[in-house]
């Protein structure tokens, strides 16, 4: 076997020349696929950075819904103490004065 091989004149430099533009295919594949693998990349990033600036809009907005539900609330509330009050002067003001002197105590401690 040996010698088959060894009586082929030019062999050995064929074999390299093969595996030499093998080697230049393969380093272009690889450089194709890092170039794919990037732009994946950026292209991941891009929905990413989307993905997130929707969701801070998307809680933005459900934040400033509860907000004017809590000022919504909070007006309710406002008008039935001041109606309360105008029902019951008097009740209204015992109540008053005892949540005052109830802080005075707590305050004190």
């Amino acid at each position: 076997m040996a010698t088959a091989a060894a009586g082929k004149p030019g062999n050995g430099s064929k074999e390299y020349a093969e595996l030499e533009a093998e080697i230049k295919v393969l380093k272009a594949e690889l450089e194709k696929l890092a170039k794919q693998a990037q732009s994946t990349g950026e292209r991941g990033y891009g929905t990413a950075r989307k993905a997130a600036a929707l969701g801070a809009e998307q809680l933005r907005l459900q934040g400033e819904a509860k907000f004017e539900e809590l000022r919504a609330t909070a007006h309710d509330i406002e008008e039935q103490v001041l109606s309360h009050v105008r029902e019951k002067p008097v009740t209204s003001l015992a109540i008053a004065a005892g949540v005052g002197f109830l802080f005075a105590l707590i305050a004190r401690r």
